[in-house]
């Protein structure tokens, strides 16, 4: 398998790895824009747009966008993050280049129809309203807004309802002149692809736009803090997060294998001791997140209220526990999840096209994949008792609570018990 880059004169990325003996591809344009390159007033706007790229270009209606790509028995989604927005295809080998026409079409030419606009205002109203619904989903909104407060980055990415309830078409527009440059697209494709086909898709489709440099973002800052919403549900929801480090920082590695062995999978110390010794939940996890330039290790748990008070002690404990005795053997086997998850979720065109997106992303270059591999084997069991001892301890912390949380200490007690 083969990875090619290049870059048009405007500053469109396009890079692209032909997988020999597939007869599909998956196709895509990624935009560094997300929910942190909004102003206050946009929060929830870049997940607007993404709704609004399906609704009609000046060139096709929202049935020919649809039809244009299932007539050919493929599929076509897109989604937002609080750092890119992507819209991508999956098609086969001889309908790439319509795909790339769709996609483009969809990037560059929405008409913001303010009929189309008011259905999709109520979609997006609906999709909050369901995750005000669940629980163990927006307890993480919370968490990123303790986490980061007063920060783009520490907002929700739907967006409050009453911003959704007042974007106009000038408001789109106006987001996608700002933030829609050159230098922030990302074309990537895998599977059964032409590279060079790719490109002088690219050229005729993008190559005219006009060369900005990207707007600056500011810096993040991990502030942590803690919030306590009272409801009467049926379980307590438990989330904590400490800082980490973002997605270029070496130290990224031996964060994930942490997160691995504490909380990753059934093995993992949280489930066993939380859930198979105590009994004390259902779900328990731990995962490492990562940005530009901040991240975070994050556990969650639901329980009753009785037990929401001894499940988030032990969990800390749990935590100052691997500080001390992380063994080999469950570095060994979070190393190997590690690499066992990464290559099986590259076994699709999909998987692949996404990765391509996001090394292009983060370091402008696609890192071979035994680059990668040789970083996560290079963490060590040391490693990871250092990066447990500072998680354990003096991590900047951020807690939140929903549910039947009389009984659930404080982060001023948790961080009390992390110093113990």
């Amino acid at each position: 398998m083969t990875v090619q880059q290049d870059t048009l004169a405007n500053g469109v990325r396009i890079v692209s790895e032909h997988m020999p003996g597939l007869q599909s591809a998956a196709i895509g344009i990624w935009v560094t824009a997300g929910a942190r390159h909004e102003r206050i007033e946009q929060n929830g706007i870049a997940h607007f747009l993404e709704h609004m790229a399906f609704k009609g270009t000046s060139r096709r209606s929202a049935l020919q966008i649809a039809e244009a790509i299932e007539d050919v028995g493929g599929y076509i989604n897109a989604y937002t993050s609080r750092e890119v927005t992507a819209y991508y295809a999956r098609v086969l080998q001889n309908d790439v280049p319509l795909a790339l026409d769709v996609i483009s079409d969809i990037v560059l030419n929405p008409v913001f129809d303010p009929r189309e606009i008011e259905i999709e205002r109520g979609v997006i109203l609906q999709e909050i309203g369901q995750a005000h619904d669940t629980p163990d989903d927006i307890i993480f909104d919370w968490l990123q807004e303790e986490s980061y407060r007063g920060q783009p980055l520490g907002r929700t990415i739907l967006g409050p309802a009453e911003r959704v309830g007042a974007f106009s078409r000038a408001d789109l527009a106006g987001f996608v002149a700002e933030q829609y440059r050159p230098g922030q697209l990302i074309l990537a494709a895998a599977g059964a692809v032409d590279h060079d086909a790719l490109v002088r898709g690219a050229e005729s489709l993008l190559g005219h736009l006009e060369a900005r440099p990207a707007l600056a973002v500011a810096p993040a800052r991990f502030t942590g803090g803690e919030t306590r919403r009272m409801k009467a549900l049926e379980q307590a929801h438990f989330a904590l997060a400490l800082e980490g480090p973002g997605y270029r920082d070496d130290a990224l590695y031996v964060a994930q294998v942490y997160s691995s062995a504490l909380g990753g999978g059934m093995s993992s110390r949280l489930f066993q001791e939380i859930r198979e010794t105590r009994g004390l939940c259902y779900t328990i996890f731990a995962q490492t997140g990562a940005y530009d330039d901040t991240g975070t290790t994050t556990i969650y748990a639901g329980t009753s209220a009785e037990q929401i008070g001894e499940l988030a002690e032990i969990t800390i404990d749990e935590m100052k526990r691997a500080a001390r005795d992380m063994s080999p053997e469950e570095v060994a086997r979070a190393r190997a999840q590690m690499k066992a998850g990464l290559l099986m979720g590259l076994e699709s065109p999909s998987g692949r096209a996404e990765r391509l997106a996001r090394m292009v992303q983060i370091w402008d270059r696609v890192p071979p994949l035994e680059e990668t591999i040789a970083r996560i084997d290079a963490v060590t069991t040391g490693d990871v008792r250092e990066f447990a001892e500072d998680v354990a301890g003096t991590a900047p912390a951020a807690l939140a609570l929903y549910g039947p949380i009389e009984a659930a200490p404080t982060l001023a007690e948790l961080q009390e018990r992390r110093a113990a």
